[in-house]
């Protein structure tokens, strides 16, 4: 095998397109925390990597027990959805895989480490749950109906919470108000990405809310979520623990309109590559337009 192509196995187990997400959640957390007088260049750059490499290994995981388990191969693969392909292929072999998981998994840890040791003991329960989730989410949360909450925690509300405590290991409540809307945005990231793989999850043993409740109760639950995404800025700004430029990070919800289309209409058909790609679109734009946000009422 070729260098590249390793390098290209390597980046389709980690799904390395998804990796942005982390970036943003570390960003919107940064400047929150800058926002009200804390900030530290390496800091953030520490988190960042630390995410990244945590985000990795759970992509890294979840690739290899699907691939295990045989799920990957009952699987209809979108862009979104679906996994990478990348082990069924063979464009990396499983053992090289697990041994990637375990290198991401180490990154992250040196890294709460180094934190931890420059900002003190605040960052241990955000760490210590972010571990948690990376380590059990693809064995054991994806089977217990939960998946979505923790998914939301651990790739939205803590992410951007640990980002703002790692400047200067103070909490306070503007970042608690920026990572609420990452919380309904990863819950509604998975759980769209899940209706696809609603046949193939099922014979996986897998239980998640969309097998839980159906296509339809899942469309329900979805526009919930994503209608509190919004009316959390917007709370979070009348309550004076965000910018009124915060406000702008609600205009990326109308990326959701193809998928909020499907949730109205007939949940039985498959849900929409542009319902799917416009849910991501939300979840990076809302993040990168808080972080926006509060950098313009900081120093413009």
């Amino acid at each position: 095998m070729s260098q590249a192509n390793a390098l290209a196995g390597y980046a389709g187990v980690a799904r390395a397109p998804f990796l942005l997400l982390p970036v943003t959640l570390v960003a919107n957390g940064a400047a929150a925390q800058a926002y009200v007088g804390g900030f530290s260049w390496i800091h953030t750059s520490l988190a960042a990597i630390g995410l990244v490499a945590a985000h990795a290994a759970v992509n890294v995981k979840n690739e290899v027990i699907d691939f295990e388990t045989g799920l990957d191969f009952a699987t209809v693969r979108t862009p979104f959805s679906g996994g990478s392909g990348t082990l069924p292929a063979g464009a990396l072999s499983v053992g090289k895989a697990k041994g990637f998981f375990w290198l991401n998994l180490l990154v992250a840890a040196l890294v709460a480490v180094a934190l931890v040791a420059q900002v003190g003991w605040p960052l241990v329960p955000i760490i210590a749950a972010g571990l948690f989730f990376t380590v059990c989410y693809s064995p054991y949360l994806t089977r217990t109906g939960i998946g979505e909450v923790a998914a939301g925690l651990g790739l939205g509300l803590l992410p951007v919470l640990g980002a703002a405590v790692a400047q200067d290991g103070m909490v306070s409540s503007v970042a608690v108000a920026a990572g609420v809307p990452g919380f309904f945005m990863t819950f509604n990231l998975l759980l769209l990405n899940e209706l696809p793989d609603e046949e193939a999850d099922r014979a996986g043993g897998r239980c998640n809310l969309v097998l839980l409740l159906g296509r339809r109760g899942a469309a329900r639950l979805y526009l919930l979520a994503a209608g509190l995404c919004p009316l959390s800025i917007a709370a979070g700004v009348a309550l004076g623990m965000l910018p009124w430029s915060c406000l702008f990070a609600m205009a990326p919800v109308l990326a959701l309109v193809p998928a909020i289309r499907w949730a109205l209409g007939d949940t039985a058909a498959a849900v929409p590559l542009p319902a799917l790609g416009g849910n991501v679109m939300w979840n990076l734009g809302t993040n990168a337009l808080l972080a926006a946000g509060f950098v313009a009422a900081r120093w413009i």
